[in-house]
């Protein structure tokens, strides 16, 4: 059993969203805070007696109330855990519920507005939901207490029946009108953690799977209102175009075409069906301005990436640390990295039903970031951001994509409602192509490394340079000196502490094509470059990989990696025999609080690299829903072993290559490893599940077929197209 230990913030640059003053309707309004603005004109809501996030109806049934989406990582069914192990619910009678767009009620702690994402759902609400079912199951307890007339110390609450030792029993519903008139207690005592029946429990599954399972679920794509029309829009072929002028002769002979007209981001055709929308759009004949345009390929971009690493001209210092002058001197391990653009690609495009008469608005789709949609709404249309209601909606993946700093689709779409006027429901389809095209993508990043190695073999200087797009520029987040997202996981690495010398600098490019952080963020790339390296290190030493990392965790203290390092290598059999042909990788690495290693066994099938069993350790604190947690880890492994052997984004002469998933190849069925999960116990605070399991894979696989070729990796994806 590990010693409980304290969690470190990583720096991930979305923790620290914050909203500034609101540009609406052209007025600065001065005096507010950010969450009074969001909440001029907003609907006051009737909380209830137990608060803003339970709710407890006649019969007794407790519904949670999820100030965070649910996309499929299974954030409903941990929250509702929590609030349900502090009131001693009967979990199998415990729902849940979206909340409604409320920052000041619902804003994520550790952003300052409301939104789901880097891996904080249950992190920021740990504390905050553990004392709401105290405080309600305390309500409950001293409701019976008065009305038996017994000390509340001998009332114990089981499954959502309180009792007394004398025989004295009753259901919350029993107790609930008795209950709402207690005052709920400032300072609820809290359980200890050993005392929990179910969190870390196998009983803690999933809320919305048999409505996902029967089709009963409620996307976006589903809705249908009265009267609803739907719209697409023309986007440019180039990122950075605009329209000059377009001819909807065509367009307008299309039967069920409605309406045709400009809006910022292209030319939107409204019709009364998605079909008809789609034609009308193929019909239309626009022509661009692509005089400000993205033109390069793919090659130029990377090529231009190199030159400026190596001239090491206009970077910001992210770590400077001893004397760099003389440091380099002599024989140098050097390396490079690049990355391609990287595409969501969740199920789900891009898509939303906007309603808006005035200054009434309404907003209905599968909403990541109310705070920043109605702010970027507002701002759009012109009205105050709490005056637009939100309905948010069960939603098919994200992985980033849906919290948009200028919340892109969603403002094309009120836009367009608000063309239509009336409060007439519009919904915008993104088609599968659209979505492909329609940017936001993981950076291009590149990566030039030298590294001075000392006579023990260990990193001695470490120089460090990374050129890469801001995902953060026009974002309401501090910037800092630096893009932090861009070296997460290089800065604070335990390699480069146990390096007497550093030299790091994030240098940032410009280009049109939008870029957005991905599962992950910098994780996506900075693993593999620190992982990989630290494997080829270890080969120029003559040592194993592990023994390599247990020596650089033991000088730079980093408890946490060696522990899950040494579960997953035990649980993977490092060092045991493995068939002809098939090596073993490793990589551990650092996000959102989390630590995961994971050990990958690969082969070379038809030139073509085949992981099939990987074995992830995890260190995530206090574990919720196990079962979840490996959940999370086989869909992370999936996801990011896709991107790493067939994901990217490529440009010829500005124009997209990749439009569908026929040309942006994602892992089959037949593919996917084997995926085996084991949790380090721990009694920290729950820390990120969503994304830490997605970094490692790429280096563990690097590490693999280091270890069969002998060649080292210095780019991806793994398989070229």
């Amino acid at each position: 059993m590990n010693k409980p230990v304290t969690l470190s913030q990583n720096g991930t640059t979305r923790r620290d969203l914050v909203v500034g003053a609101s540009l609406v309707g052209g007025a600065l309004l001065v005096g507010c805070s950010p969450t009074d603005i969001l909440n001029l004109g907003a609907k006051k809501i009737d909380f209830g007696a137990f608060g803003p996030f339970i709710k407890i109806g006649a019969d007794g049934a407790v519904t949670v109330i999820s100030k965070h989406i649910e996309f499929g990582q299974g954030t409903h069914a941990g929250l509702a855990a929590i609030v349900a192990e502090e009131l001693d619910a009967d979990w199998s009678r415990v729902l849940v519920e979206q909340s409604p767009a409320n920052t000041k009620v619902y804003q994520n702690l550790l952003f300052g507005a409301q939104g789901t994402g880097g891996s904080t759902a249950i992190a920021n609400s740990w504390m905050q939901l553990r004392q709401a079912g105290a405080s309600a199951r305390a309500m409950f307890v001293q409701a019976a207490s008065s009305k038996w007339r017994v000390p509340a110390a001998e009332i114990t609450v089981k499954d959502s029946v309180v009792s007394h030792a004398s025989g004295k029993s009753a259901s919350f519903a029993d107790l609930l009108k008795d209950a709402a008139k207690v005052a709920p207690p400032t300072a609820p005592t809290l359980k200890d953690p050993k005392t929990f029946t179910l969190i870390g429990t196998q009983k803690v599954r999933r809320k919305d799977s048999l409505a996902k399972s029967t089709g009963t679920a409620i996307y976006t794509q589903d809705i249908h209102m009265p009267g609803m029309l739907t719209a697409m829009v023309a986007h440019a072929p180039r990122f950075g175009a605009k329209v000059a002028s377009y001819d909807d002769t065509e367009a307008k002979k299309v039967k069920g075409v409605v309406k045709i007209f400009k809006i910022a981001t292209g030319v939107a055709v409204v019709a009364e069906n998605t079909w008809a929308a789609k034609q009308g759009r193929d019909a239309l004949k626009v022509t661009w301005d692509e005089s400000k345009a993205e033109k390069r390929s793919t090659p130029e971009i990377a090529q231009s990436y190199a030159k400026i690493a190596s001239a090491r001209s206009d970077g910001t210092p992210f770590e400077a640390r001893g004397d760099a002058t003389t440091a380099f001197g002599g024989p140098l391990h050097t390396a490079t990295f690049d990355f391609p653009y990287l595409a969501h690609a969740s199920m789900e495009p891009m898509n939303c039903v906007a309603q808006v008469d005035g200054q009434k608005v309404k907003l209905t789709y599968g909403c990541q970031g109310p705070t920043m949609d109605q702010v970027n709404v507002a701002k759009a249309i012109g009205v105050l951001p709490g005056a637009i209601e939100i309905e948010t909606l069960t939603t098919g993946g994200s992985f980033g994509r849906r919290a948009t700093v200028d919340g892109d689709y969603v403002v094309e779409c009120a836009r367009i409602a608000k063309k239509i006027g009336g409060f007439t429901p519009v919904k915008l389809v993104w088609t599968r192509e659209d979505d492909m095209l329609g940017g936001h993508y993981r950076p291009m990043v590149h990566h030039n490394l030298a590294i001075k190695v000392g006579v023990d073999g260990y990193p001695a200087a470490w120089r460090h340079t990374v050129v890469t797009q801001s995902i953060m520029k026009g974002s309401p987040m501090p910037q800092g000196k630096f893009e932090a997202a861009a070296v997460e996981g290089v800065l604070g690495s335990p390699y480069l502490k146990a390096a007497s010398v550093v030299d790091g600098q994030v240098i940032l490019a410009e280009s049109p094509v939008s870029v957005l952080w991905w599962r992950s963020v910098g994780g996506t790339h900075t693993a593999l470059v620190m992982e990989h390296t630290i494997d080829q290190l270890a080969a120029k030493a003559g040592k194993d990989p592990v023994d390599y990392r247990r020596a650089l965790y033991t000088k730079a203290d980093a408890k946490r990696h060696l522990a899950v390092m040494d579960l997953a290598t035990q649980k993977a059999g490092w060092g045991k025999p493995l068939p002809a042909g098939t090596a073993r990788g490793i990589a551990v690495h650092e996000s959102f609080g989390s630590v995961v290693a994971q050990v990958a066994e690969v082969s070379i099938i038809d030139g073509v690299p085949r992981v099939g069993r990987v074995v992830c350790a995890v260190d995530c604190g206090i574990a919720i829903a196990p079962d979840q947690i490996a959940a999370q880890m086989e869909g992370a492994v999936t996801y990011g072993l896709s991107a790493a052997l067939f994901g990217e984004i490529t440009l010829k002469d500005g124009l997209v290559q990749q439009h569908n998933f026929d040309t942006y190849r994602v892992l089959r069925q037949n593919e996917a490893p084997t995926v085996e999960t084991y949790i380090v116990p721990s009694g920290a605070n729950p820390s990120g599940i969503g994304e830490p399991g997605t970094p490692p894979i790429a280096p563990a696989v690097a590490n693999a077929l280091l270890a069969l070729t002998g060649k080292p990796t210095t780019s991806l994806p793994f398989v070229k197209a």
